[in-house]
C-alpha cells in the first residue's frame, strides 16, 4: 500500500508542522513532501482551497485544512478523546488557534516598521491576553484534556513556540507569563519522547 503524503512548505513551523508531528506520533509512515514557493505556485490551482497543508492518500480525494487533517489523524490514531463532546472541545481549541493566527499573520505582511510595531503592540495589549486567558481555562493539565496528548496540544505547541521564544518581533515572551498552564502545556509537548525524537532527526 502506498504511504500517504503530507505536503507543505519546506519550513519546520505552522500548520504543516503540526500535521507532521501528528503523523509521526501516531507512527504513520508518510511522505514528507516539502515545496518551495515556485513549486507551490505551480501546484496551487490543483488544490481544494488553494492552500497548504494537503494530505493525500491513494484512492481518496485530497484533504485540506489543517484542523480537518488533524481531526482525521487524531480520530483514527488515538490522538483525540473518544467521547464526542470532549473531542469537540479539543477541536474548538484548534479553531481558536486559527483565530489567533488570523490576527497575528497579517501583521507579518506590514512593510512599514512603525506600523508593524504598533499592530503587534496592539495584540500584546489586547487580543493576546484575552486569548491566552480563554485557552488557560480550557486546560486540565499537563495537556489540554489531562494526561493524554492530543492533536490540539500539538497545534498549541507549534503555534506558541515562536511566541514564547521571543521570535516574533514586538511580542515579548512575557506576554503569556500570566498563563502558567498554557506555558506548561507547551513544555510538556516539547519534552514528549516522540517530539524529542522528531527534532533530533
Amino acid at each position: 500500500m502506498t504511504r500517504p503524503t503530507l505536503t507543505y512548505f519546506d519550513i519546520p513551523t505552522s500548520r504543516g508542522e503540526e500535521c507532521r508531528l501528528a503523523l509521526f506520533i501516531a507512527d504513520v509512515p508518510f511522505t514528507d513532501e516539502r515545496l518551495n514557493r515556485e513549486q507551490w505556485e505551480a501546484r496551487k490551482p490543483t488544490t481544494p482551497f488553494g492552500a497548504l497543508p494537503l494530505f493525500t492518500s491513494e484512492g481518496r480525494p485530497p484533504l485540506a485544512q489543517s484542523n480537518a487533517i488533524l481531526r482525521m489523524i487524531g480520530g483514527e490514531h488515538g490522538l483525540l478523546p473518544k467521547d464526542a463532546w470532549e473531542s469537540a472541545r479539543h477541536e474548538a481549541v484548534m479553531c481558536s488557534v486559527e483565530e489567533m493566527r488570523a490576527r497575528l499573520g497579517p501583521t507579518g505582511r506590514i512593510k512599514d516598521p512603525a506600523e508593524k510595531k504598533a499592530a503587534r503592540e496592539a495584540l500584546v495589549n489586547g487580543f493576546f491576553p484575552e486569548w491566552g486567558g480563554q485557552i488557560e481555562r480550557q486546560i486540565t493539565g499537563p495537556f489540554l484534556g489531562g494526561a493524554a496528548l492530543s492533536v490540539a496540544d500539538l497545534k498549541l505547541f507549534v503555534a506558541l513556540t515562536p511566541l514564547l521564544a521571543g521570535k516574533i518581533d514586538h511580542v515579548p515572551p512575557e506576554t503569556f507569563k500570566p498563563f502558567p498552564k498554557l506555558i506548561s502545556l507547551v513544555e510538556a509537548v516539547k519534552v514528549h519522547p516522540k517530539i524529542v525524537e522528531w527534532y533530533a532527526q
